[in-house]
């Protein structure tokens, strides 16, 4: 069991970032659960705001896993050329989208141990569509994620996987899917990789390593972003 300081600790700084970041959402946009998978597998190396510019044509030219797995390879590097790793991404996609027809009849399915089974998909993107798609609660261990818990001071894990399970030890599982917007919402904007906004961090005062960025609230405050990047 984890200690009970640490949980009303990290659950404190849970409810604060929701008061500050309200509209805390998934970035990616999506219309159904299809349309989630994809983009999120697409958005590996790259921002999501690159990936929400190539849906619209993407998704005008293959609605469904049948249509994308009948998709002309040339032309579907063509549209998510813009991305990088596209020849890559393009053999992720087609695989994908058949695995989809083949064993689950183009739907995709809605829990953790079938989405894995499918070729490039790992825990961090069967959990964000899990959590946004289904409403399943689910922990997305991205690279903010990861920074933070640690800085945090929830976890000393590198392991995606045991990053997950000891955070979720942390909240009530209710609050997993939301948690990850939280946390990826304060990573883009504050709490930055190489100079975290400390002096303009509303959870400063709970932080271990407050410091690791400037403290002048002023230099702090010319740091933070008003939109994510990825």
């Amino acid at each position: 069991m984890p200690d009970t300081a640490l949980v009303r600790r990290a659950r404190k700084i849970d409810r604060v970032l929701a008061e500050t970041y309200p509209d805390a959402r998934c970035e990616l946009d999506f219309d159904d659960a299809f349309q989630l998978l994809v983009v999120t597998v697409l958005s590996a190396q790259t921002t999501d705001k690159r990936v929400n510019a190539v849906r619209p044509l993407l998704f005008a030219a293959y609605p469904d896993p049948a249509a994308m797995a009948g998709a002309d390879r040339s032309h579907l590097e063509t549209i998510i050329g813009p991305l990088g790793f596209f020849r890559a991404k393009t053999e992720s996609l087609l695989k994908l989208s058949q695995a989809l027809v083949e064993t689950y009849d183009g739907q995709v399915p809605g829990r953790l141990e079938d989405l894995v089974t499918l070729p490039g998909v790992g825990r961090k993107t069967a959990n964000v569509v899990l959590g946004n798609a289904f409403d399943v609660p689910g922990i997305t261990v991205d690279t903010h994620f990861g920074r933070l818990v640690r800085r945090f001071g929830w976890t000393e894990q590198t392991d995606p996987v045991k990053v997950e399970h000891e955070i979720a030890a942390l909240f009530p599982k209710r609050d997993w899917t939301m948690l990850s917007h939280h946390l990826i919402w304060h990573g883009r904007r504050r709490c930055h990789a190489k100079k975290p906004a400390c002096g303009a961090c509303p959870v400063a005062r709970w932080c271990p390593a407050f410091g690791e960025g400037p403290a002048d609230p002023e230099a702090a405050a010319a740091l933070v972003r008003t939109e994510g990047r990825a």
